[in-house]
């Protein structure tokens, strides 16, 4: 039985009779199809792969797919409209239906930022957004319990990101083996791990969160890190001034820093900027690196820049923002 004769019945078991399944492209840890529908409605279907699509051997448990369908149900609860409406889930099938997104009105974050179209109020909602999820689960133990997925995101964010990166890069190894253990130490809130322009729709009423395989109830710096870390290699695209990509940095940055309710928002600022450097140099030369970074001489203004951070860290995301700027002209 192949995977999409298996979801076919499985849909037809609970009330979905898809006429026509098509394979969507993007991602790489899935498998997505938009499904068409007997009674005219469309809908989107997501099964996790155990082995993600990147040369490197990348393996992960794939019950991460009931995870992600567990966050985008508490994120509809926290900000109904920030996520896909959910339409069923099935742990034995590994995959989940929820209501399909028409790209014409929710466009991807990163199609736009890469053909130039920056917009700080945009960024500045992604980062309200954020921090609202972050404020609604801090300190909340039923949400810990229920996301108790310290394996799976060591599996598919620590170890491809900041650990695969200290194999290649000795002189800073044991700064980038302290952050993973920093960060695998903290448990705040509940966290998206992947939270990039790619996983993010431009919505009619704001920003939709969409892959949320990563989830874990740990701490919101990765977050916050991981999407400003692609605003700063957005700069590289040059399809925008970088002024205006830092500019959306920037929004970003301090709408979100603006929420923080349960720790002292300098010491999050603080710890942010920590881990920013170790995913700057992982998007380059970790597991996963940016498909749109290819001239050597960018990859090493990367590589230079997050060097200086690991080594010498700061207190402020500011400060690391304001290198990169320098860095880009000199």
């Amino acid at each position: 039985m192949t995977d999409d004769v298996a979801v076919r019945n499985w849909l037809q078991q609970i009330g979905l009779a898809p006429v026509v399944m098509t394979a969507l492209a993007g991602g790489i840890s899935s498998e997505i199809w938009r499904v068409d529908l007997a009674d005219g409605r469309i809908c989107c279907v997501k099964r996790a792969l155990p082995q993600l699509k990147v040369p490197a051997l990348w393996q992960a448990p794939i019950e991460r797919n009931a995870y992600e369908y567990a966050w985008l149900s508490v994120v509809q609860e926290i900000l109904p409209g920030a996520a896909p409406r959910l339409l069923g889930h099935d742990a034995a099938v590994g995959a989940f239906v929820m209501s399909y997104l028409d790209p014409a009105r929710y466009p991807m974050w990163k199609q736009l930022l890469m053909a130039g179209k920056t917009d700080p109020a945009f960024a500045a909602a992604v980062g309200r957004s954020l921090v609202a999820i972050h404020a609604a689960t801090a300190g909340r133990a039923d949400i810990a319990r229920r996301f108790a997925t310290d394996r799976i995101f060591q599996a598919i964010r620590l170890e491809p990101y900041l650990l695969a990166t200290a194999a290649r890069h000795p002189a800073v190894a044991s700064r980038l083996q302290e952050l993973a253990a920093v960060t695998a130490g903290h448990r705040l809130a509940l966290v998206h791990g992947d939270v990039s322009p790619k996983n993010i729709l431009r919505g009619p009423d704001g920003p939709v969160f969409l892959d949320a395989e990563c989830a874990w109830y740990g701490d919101p710096v990765f977050d916050l890190a991981f999407c400003l870390n692609h605003l700063l290699l957005k700069c590289l695209t040059r399809r925008a001034p970088a002024q205006h990509y830092l500019a959306d940095f920037d929004a970003l940055g301090e709408a979100y820093l603006a929420g923080v309710n349960w720790e002292a928002a300098e010491q999050l600022d603080a710890r942010t900027a920590a881990l920013l450097p170790g995913l700057f140099l992982a998007r380059i030369d970790g597991k996963s690196p940016v498909e749109y970074v290819t001239a050597e001489a960018d990859k090493e203004r990367v590589r230079r820049t997050a060097y200086r951070f690991l080594q010498s860290p700061v207190p402020r995301l500011a400060t690391m923002r304001d290198a990169w700027a320098k860095e880009l002209v000199s």
